[in-house]
């Protein structure tokens, strides 16, 4: 059985379009960014942390897989992750309109004996963005729970003047790297 240690809706939409079955593990993990730790490490070992969480608590059952995923967006060496509130949101976003970032998104397969991880890293580029735009967007609560502040899948897909790399990676779960993994390449 294939468990997903997370309970993001959007990880489950997007590993339902792999066509995978699979049950959602409900796991608590701290996400604080060691002191010196790099932003990519950072992702890498937030994601792994939730896998292993995951697996403890199935580890029990014949041929468990759990998922492990993670995702950040990046600019330079600060790690914007989901915002408090409104006000620290549409912070954030002042911060990003008119410039690119990165975000990554890390994922880890762990089951029995095996740990493997694939890592996405897309670069987004926003538009310039007014004041009404980011009050607007804050204000419609789309932001909260969302790294950076925004979900490419809503409303802010309209801030993004261009993106390279996986969409989904961007949304939070990189089908091409976890199709891989699932698949054992």
């Amino acid at each position: 059985m294939l468990y997903l240690a997370s309970q993001s809706p959007r990880r489950r939409e997007l590993l339902d379009r792999l066509g995978e079955p699979h049950r959602t593990l409900d796991i608590d993990v701290e996400e604080a960014r060691e002191p010196g730790e790099a932003p990519d490490a950072y992702v890498i070992r937030v994601a792994l942390d939730k896998a292993r969480a995951g697996f403890a608590l199935v580890k029990g059952e014949e041929g468990a897989r759990v998922l492990g995923a993670d995702t950040e967006v990046v600019l330079g060496d600060e790690v914007f992750g989901k915002p408090r509130d409104a006000a620290d949101a549409a912070a954030m976003l002042r911060r990003l309109a008119g410039r690119e970032h990165r975000v990554v998104s890390a994922v880890w397969l762990v089951r029995a004996g095996s740990e493997q991880c694939a890592v996405s890293v897309s670069t987004v580029r926003f538009a310039a963005l007014s004041d009404d735009d980011i009050a607007a967007y804050a204000a419609s609560g789309e932001c909260m729970g969302k790294a950076g502040a925004y979900g490419i899948q809503g409303r802010a897909g309209a801030f993004v003047e261009h993106l390279s790399g996986s969409y989904s990676g961007v949304m939070g779960l990189p089908l091409f790297e976890t199709s891989r993994l699932l698949r054992g390449q």
